[in-house]
């Protein structure tokens, strides 16, 4: 497994722009459609990605506050009737903004934390590759990750202790998938998803 060292930072640009790929093709009458997060639909979960982009957009300009607080609980019934292009830009501009060396650097703000922005910078990426697998996976479009992606998510993810407390708001608990399946799906089994997973 490749590491992700303080001075190889990998870059969401791909990520950001695979999720708003999956966001282009998904209509809206797909919004109210179940997702692999638990009691979370489709637009919920847009509206989550839509304050995620924007909140460690914030995290990586080291512009955001503690104070700030975790973001709301996601609703549909946030979105604006142009969400696809406001969401677009949010999301090139979180890829932007992580592409600067001192975003990884020191410690900053987001969700009511204080975390390392070397931490702050693989949540987000992590958040990107698995919610774009959600939206992909609810939608019946198809999803494929970079190796390093994958490689810098799991050597994150690996690390997130198997219990509730820990794992609260990030991901659910461990799903069992064998050692021998490709490494995204052990992403997923560890992130709490069920590679299997599709629309009832």
């Amino acid at each position: 497994m490749r590491s992700v060292g303080i001075h190889d930072h990998p870059d969401l640009g791909p990520a950001a722009r695979r999720m708003s790929g999956v966001l282009a093709g998904l209509p809206d009458g797909e919004l109210p459609a179940p997702t692999p997060c638990v009691n979370t639909s489709v637009g919920d979960l847009i509206d989550h990605v839509m304050a995620l982009a924007l909140a460690f957009r914030e995290a990586a300009e080291k512009s955001g506050s503690v104070a700030d607080g975790p973001p709301p609980a996601p609703s549909a019934a946030n979105l604006p009737s142009d969400w696809r292009d406001l969401l677009a830009r949010r999301l090139d501009d979180l890829a932007a903004a992580w592409r600067d060396p001192a975003a990884w650097q020191g410690t900053t703000a987001a969700g009511g934390l204080e975390p390392p922005g070397q931490e702050a910078g693989l949540v987000a990426l992590d958040e990107l590759v698995l919610h774009g697998w959600d939206l992909a996976r609810a939608t019946g479009q198809p999803y494929a990750c970079g190796p390093a992606e994958v490689d810098a998510c799991l050597a994150f993810v690996a690390n997130v202790p198997d219990d509730p407390q820990a794992r609260e708001g990030l991901f659910g608990p461990v799903i069992d998938v064998p050692e021998d399946a490709p490494p995204f799906d052990r992403l997923l089994g560890l992130s709490g998803r069920d590679p299997s997973w599709v629309p009832a």
